[in-house]
């Protein structure tokens, strides 16, 4: 918003304004809404001012413009019957729980080390409660749309009568001023010391990990007095170096909310798969198990590698198993998120997908196949993830891992070896 606009507004009170771009030096600029670092001699325009490419989806910001923002009045009504989850807790996920409660009463940024199928939002409601209660502005953030859209129906089931705002680059719903925000982490960066209280979910997870300008926008989003809630399964050693400088509390919980432990994946060797797909023959160890899986009526996730593999591995299924009800999926997939109700419905009984599924998503009673887990595109904490995805369920609480391999790789033994620690840690040999 350049000065002429802003002088336009409709005299707003309180209203706040900042540069929207500064030098650092005679070299170099950084954007405020951002915090991208831009050399002034490769974003110069034509008219001699600068702008951001780092965040021009969100519009272009100029060096001559200015951010605006408003003072948050917290003037919420908080409804009598707030906390409407019905659920109970374990023992350790109260533990959890009450520790969310405090270091967000004592504004203290924690982060929450739970394996998968632990119940980590569960664990979240009264501490949001609390905060509702105390009319603070609440944040939940996650990397994903696909985890967002999961969440949503959960977090409204457990706060019915408070009104939620959900964003993402994918809607179309007009922004109201809610009291309770679910969104992506890139839509955080259009908040400037909004929120009291601010939850970023599957911090390990990408686009959120090693990208600085989400970083900064969780850091710009929260206020000064806030407090942030770091929540994953596999901390990255960024996160784990701040809690050992004790910037990060810590709570962490190895056990499942079900008291079973993590699948353990069966390494199994599949030499030379990805030439078979290429020659159009399904590698027979996979046209085995997906043989086993169909005869026994079982619904999995067939996670591959590379988005390439996908126009070979779906014609073989296709013609192998013509009564398999299955579909692709890839982050670029314009229907990813139809596909992925249809396998919550069990419309489908497997999805085809890359790593875009590996986290977030929630479908009782599955297995997981991994075809080539030893390609480099899968690191530790993606696998351990994607075994994470079976027996996430009270009424299925176990299930089979594949990792099927042409060769044995760091990323997969370490996968194997962290789901055993954790295993080991939360009392199972």
């Amino acid at each position: 918003m350049t000065v002429t606009e802003l002088s336009n507004i409709n005299n707003i009170p309180h209203l706040q304004q900042r540069p929207a771009m500064t030098s650092l030096n005679q070299n170099w600029l950084i954007c405020a809404r951002c915090g991208s670092r831009q050399l002034k001699q490769q974003v110069q325009l034509a008219d001699g001012r600068y702008y951001c490419p780092n965040c021009l989806l969100l519009g272009r910001v100029c060096s001559d413009a200015y951010l605006v923002s408003l003072t948050e009045p917290n003037k919420f009504d908080v409804p009598a019957d707030l906390l409407t989850w019905v659920g109970q807790l374990t023992p350790a996920q109260q533990k959890a729980a009450a520790a969310i409660r405090t270091y967000f009463a004592q504004q203290q940024d924690h982060l929450l080390w739970a394996v998968t199928g632990a119940g980590k939002t569960e664990m979240l409601f009264p501490g949001i409660a609390w905060a509702l209660t105390q009319k603070l502005r609440v944040g939940i953030a996650s990397p994903r749309v696909d985890v967002c859209l999961e969440l949503m129906p959960r977090v409204q089931a457990a706060f019915a009568n408070t009104p939620i705002m959900l964003l993402h680059g994918r809607q179309n719903e007009p922004y109201r001023y809610t009291q309770l925000v679910l969104c992506t982490t890139h839509q955080l960066l259009r908040f400037y010391h909004a929120f009291d209280v601010l939850i970023i979910d599957e911090v390990d997870a990408f686009p959120y990990a090693q990208n600085p300008q989400l970083a900064y926008a969780t850091q710009q989003a929260v206020k000064a007095t806030g407090a942030r809630l770091f929540l994953t399964a596999t901390p990255s050693p960024q996160l784990l170096r701040q809690v050992r400088q004790k910037r990060l509390a810590l709570s962490y919980l190895p056990r499942r909310y079900h008291g079973h432990p993590l699948p353990q994946p069966k390494i199994r060797l599949c030499l030379k798969w990805r030439q078979q797909l290429y020659r159009q023959r399904l590698p027979t160890l996979l046209q085995r198990l997906l043989t086993n899986k169909i005869a026994q009526g079982q619904h999995f996730l067939l996670f591959i590698p590379r988005i390439e593999l996908l126009a070979h591995l779906a014609p073989l299924l296709q013609q192998q198993f013509p009564d398999l009800k299955f579909a692709t999926v890839h982050a670029a997939d314009p229907q990813r998120l139809e596909k992925v109700q249809q396998m919550r419905q069990q419309q489908v009984s497997c999805l085809v997908t890359t790593t875009i599924l590996e986290r977030g998503v929630t479908f009782p009673g599955i297995d997981v196949i991994v075809l080539g887990a030893d390609d480099a595109v899968f690191s530790a904490a993606a696998l351990v993830q994607m075994a994470g995805r079976v027996g996430r369920s009270a009424a299925r609480p176990t299930g089979a891992v594949d990792f099927l391999c042409a060769g044995l790789s760091r990323s997969v033994q370490q996968a194997c070896r962290q789901i055993k620690q954790v295993n080991r840690k939360a009392g199972f040999k």
